[in-house]
């Protein structure tokens, strides 16, 4: 692993983290760390406590945040708990200029990969997480979950177990506990031969959105007829890419709409994900979904 500049290293305790911070000593620097301390679970306190006592011992600085779920807060607790984990990460990063690196590991990619294609299927469920992205890296990709842990006892370093990780209540956690190991039995790389499958489409991607830049010329619209000539899975590309432009969020089932769209004629249609299509003479271009109105009170 190489890190130039300075790294901060999102630091739950657990045996990935543990691992990625001890790496990230070797291998980098200066190195420093955050923990987020969501205070849902009765362990949190001694999660907090472990990780500053390991810092210490590392002779890494440690920052905790404190953050408390709003009741109103939408999504699952999850996503919220994500959410807060990576503006935390961004927001401290930044002010010191570093890298900002996670633990995910490549049986964390296999599980990506597996929950997005059994919730949205498509070309992107396939590319899993990326190792780099702005500021942030995922410097542990190539690794799996039995290998980070292996380095840790090889360390003496001790890391805490988070049990809803591996709970059937959450469907990543169903995931992890059946269908990854299931992937073992049918070959003791699969974990690695899923990573390397996102790398290579990865690599095709590049080639895809060149093709859909060369399609659109530069435009924020396209004809029709022109639109109805293209291979089926271009026109899909094209239209997914529209509506993304639009909104600025991933758009996944706006592509399946090629057909309705050129049936439309002249007129809207939504295309889910916060964006609509708009047909005008022949032309059709995007636009975020205007939020409903407000019923009077």
């Amino acid at each position: 692993m190489t890190l130039a500049g300075p790294v901060l290293v999102l630091f739950s305790g657990g045996r990935d983290s543990t691992c990625l911070l001890d790496l990230a000593i070797r291998h980098a620097g200066p190195v420093s760390a955050l923990h987020v301390n969501y205070g849902l679970r009765a362990e949190a306190a001694g999660d907090q406590a472990h990780c500053a006592a390991l810092c210490a011992r590392l002779g890494v600085p440690l920052a905790v945040e404190h953050a408390a779920r709003p009741a109103d807060a939408p999504g699952n607790l999850q996503a919220w708990a994500r959410d807060v984990r990576y503006a935390a990460g961004a927001r401290v990063a930044g002010e010191r200029g570093a890298r900002l690196a996670v633990a995910h590991t490549a049986t964390d990619q296999a599980e990506t990969i597996l929950y997005r294609l059994a919730a949205s299927p498509g070309r992107r469920a396939l590319l899993g997480m990326e190792p780099r992205s702005g500021r942030l890296v995922r410097p542990l990709l190539q690794a799996t979950r039995a290998e980070t842990a292996a380095w840790c006892r090889d360390r003496g370093l001790r890391w805490r177990d988070d049990a809803t990780n591996d709970s059937h209540q959450y469907a990543r956690g169903r995931v992890r506990t059946t269908l990854v190991p299931a992937l073992r039995t049918v070959h003791p790389g699969a974990e690695r031969n899923v990573v390397r499958t996102a790398e290579l489409l990865r690599d095709e991607a590049e080639v895809l959105d060149s093709v859909v830049d060369t399609a659109l010329a530069g435009r924020d619209r396209i004809a029709t007829g022109h639109l109805a000539m293209l291979p089926r899975a271009l026109a899909r590309l094209v239209v997914r890419r529209l509506a993304e432009q639009a909104t600025g969020e991933l758009c996944a089932r706006a592509g399946g709409r090629v057909d309705d769209i050129l049936a439309l004629g002249d007129g809207r249609l939504d295309l889910g994900g916060g964006a609509r299509a708009i047909v005008q003479d022949g032309v059709l271009r995007c636009e975020r979904t205007p939020p409903l109105p407000v019923p009077p009170t």
